[in-house]
């Protein structure tokens, strides 16, 4: 299986959209600071996953949730944990 997985920065409140074939040891990875796109904005929380069973699918549906329309169903999609971030408009 492959994951899509969304990060939301513990420090900055930003989102980090990711892929992987194991995620507890991604996560740790950004959690420790291994990973070079989010070294020094950790801790992190892990907001929300999915899963694929091949790696093309996964790329497709990490590429759409990285693009505009992707946000917006993230925003839709996480609305009742989004509330009072300001990410909920």
């Amino acid at each position: 299986m492959y994951y899509i997985y969304i990060l939301q920065s513990q420090k900055d409140q930003k989102w980090y959209t990711g892929m992987t074939s194991d995620l507890r040891k991604r996560f740790k990875e950004h959690q420790d600071g291994q990973s070079r796109s989010t070294k020094g904005r950790g801790p992190f929380e892990l907001i929300y996953y999915e899963a694929c069973y091949n790696v093309y699918d996964a790329r497709a549906r990490e590429k759409y949730l990285k693009s505009g329309r992707g946000k917006v169903y993230l925003r839709k999609r996480l609305k009742r944990f989004l509330f009072g971030t300001g990410y909920e408009n």
